[in-house]
């Protein structure tokens, strides 16, 4: 075996090794391990949930040292006591209640999205009631230094104005401390996902008191994630616009009390987000507030995001104060988010959405691909016509690329010549293919500048497909239903025609149809392309699409689906470039 030849196998091999141990020692393990952490919370919450309870009493210091207020809460679970009345929540896109004890907003169906593809399947809830396995809920309230005077507390049983709570009818709270101070809450709805509160305090007492509004989201349990790596899931909030995120591991590791990330930052907003779905606190924009993401102690992970006003309002003897804060509680989808941010004056709302490093980028493409969806009917075909606009922006550089590698190719038999004659003296072979290259006008690197230009593209497509809620469920033609998620046939099963399933194969060995024709053009295409110099980097590259098919097979059927595309529009556009260049030489 020549020296060639052995390091040619052994470099296919270091590749396929790394293929395969990132998908078996990293990627498996990583995903067992969040399987059986998930099986470990479900079995602890199912063995809770009848009993336990999160208490969002506010613990706030009797000192009166304003610094030591914060909307934290005792570190033991106590017993579900919640068997008041509860308001029925009726809105265009949300469904669901809250209890007139505590008022939490804690049970939120978002009827326009359904767990699975199946019409059947059960909207998406995602806030929960605090007898629920998962409790996920929002809360707002008042902090006092004063001991003496009782504040709202989820033990609190408020008095309604009504039982129904939609956009036409906001519901009005009353409650009474018994001790001077009155408390008014109105809660409304609009017609997407935005839940206001406008709360207010009456005193008749004699003196003034310090009022500290808050509020807070908190989730018992930690919820199995979509993505390694890839994708925020967590806490997050943006800060002097700044945006800051911490994952559920990070808040586990974070030193006891959480972490103040914003101390006295003005506006701003804070919360908790899934891959598509966002609960958020939307504090006033002109006031200042400590932020804060915590983990809290109990027989449960439980995470809290919350914000306090630490300067507080002052409550004359004899008056009333009032503040406002909304909760956002539903879909990230991107156009609502961009309105809020401009309506309110909500800083970088839109950043709730994981656009990844290339935003810049990401955004545009979204409202790119989402007009031309508006204008197609279907994400998939929007997802091709863009691709067609992406090949005609970057046509001129292509060109150039091309027509550049279209003489490589020319140029190869010569450059096989020099090989023959100065084989064995590696200096004087590069000397002379340098010469030829100068000679001829010719630049050997200028095949890689479309790979380059491709990548951040590609980027930026992958998370428009991965992230934005808008191409949940998206489907395209055939057995593409999702273009969100991978092809689900796969070559071991004949595609489907075998009745036996595939399940029990790692991701990546699940070759789908389409990463098998994206292969294939891959492999197509880099047959038009002049053969490296070196012979051992010219057998690499032949594998590159069988690496490449295996590697694509679990990503998105949509990003899988243009670059098949992209990659037939590249071969056409390649094959027209060499034509004419041999025509003119």
């Amino acid at each position: 075996m020549t020296p060639e030849n052995r390091n040619l196998i052994l470099a296919v091999a270091l590749s396929m090794a790394v293929l395969f141990g990132w998908q078996i020692l990293v990627i498996q393990p990583e995903l067992e391990k969040e399987q059986a952490q998930q099986a470990l919370i479900a079995e602890q919450q199912a063995a809770t949930a009848k009993t336990l309870n999160v208490d969002g009493t506010p613990a706030i210091a009797s000192t009166g040292d304003v610094t030591n207020l914060t909307p934290g809460v005792a570190g033991q679970d106590v017993a579900t006591t919640d068997t008041a009345k509860r308001i029925t929540i009726d809105a265009p896109l949300v469904q669901g209640s809250f209890s007139l004890q505590g008022a939490r907003i804690d049970d939120i169906i978002l009827t326009g999205y359904r767990e699975t593809l199946d019409d059947a399947s059960d909207n998406i809830h995602f806030l929960k009631k605090t007898s629920s396995q998962a409790p996920f809920f929002a809360e707002f309230g008042w902090a006092s230094s004063d001991a003496d005077q009782p504040m709202p507390s989820a033990q609190t049983l408020w008095a309604a104005d009504r039982d129904l709570l939609s956009p036409s009818s906001p519901v009005t709270l009353r409650w009474d401390n018994g001790k001077g101070l009155v408390f008014t809450r109105k809660i409304s709805i609009n017609n997407d996902y935005l839940i206001t509160y406008d709360d207010s305090v009456a005193s008749s007492l004699g003196t003034a008191i310090t009022m500290y509004p808050f509020g807070l989201v908190r989730r018992q349990g930690t919820p199995p994630t979509s993505g390694i790596y890839i994708l925020h899931e967590g806490a997050l909030g943006v800060f002097d616009e700044t945006l800051k995120e911490e994952d559920y591991s990070d808040l586990r590791d974070a030193p006891a009390g959480g972490m103040k990330v914003a101390p006295e930052a003005a506006g701003g907003w804070i919360g908790i987000t899934d891959k598509y779905w966002l609960a958020a606190l939307l504090p006033s924009q002109q006031e200042k507030f400590t932020y804060s993401f915590q983990s809290l102690p109990g027989k449960t992970d439980r995470y809290q995001v919350d914000y306090i006003d630490n300067v507080g309002l002052t409550l004359a003897a004899g008056s009333a104060v009032s503040t406002q804060g909304r909760l956002f509680a539903g879909a990230k989808k991107v156009a609502l988010l961009d309105y809020y941010e401009e309506e309110l004056g909500i800083p970088n709302f839109d950043l709730a959405i994981d656009f990844g490093w290339f935003y810049f980028l990401t955004k545009p493409f979204f409202y790119a691909i989402d007009w031309l969806f508006n204008l197609f009917g279907n994400f998939g075909v929007a997802t091709l016509a863009f691709t067609v606009v992406v090949k005609l922006a970057f046509f001129p550089l292509a060109n150039k690329s091309y027509r550049s590698m279209a003489k490589m190719r020319i140029l190869t038999p010569k450059l096989q010549s020099l090989r023959e004659r100065f084989g064995d003296d590696r200096m004087k072979l590069n000397q002379e293919m340098m010469a030829l290259y100068k000679a001829e006008k010719v630049n050997p690197a200028a095949g890689c500048l479309p790979v380059l230009l491709q990548i951040p593209v590609f980027f930026a497509l992958y998370k428009v497909l991965f992230v934005t809620i808008e191409m949940r469920h998206a489907p395209f033609f055939g057995w593409i239903a999702d273009l969100s998620a991978p092809d689900p046939t796969s070559i071991f099963n004949i595609f489907g025609l075998l009745p036996f399933s595939v399940d029990f194969l790692p991701p990546f060995l699940q070759l789908g149809a389409w990463p098998i024709m994206m292969g294939i053009s891959m492999f197509l295409q880099m047959r038009l392309n002049p053969a490296p110099p070196d012979p051992i980097q010219a057998k690499i590259f032949q594998f590159m699409p069988l690496f490449f098919t295996f590697l694509l097979a679990t990503f998105p059927a949509g990003l899988v689906i243009y670059w098949t595309w992209n990659n037939l529009l590249s071969m056409a556009q390649q094959w027209y470039i060499m034509k004419q260049v041999a025509k003119s030489s």
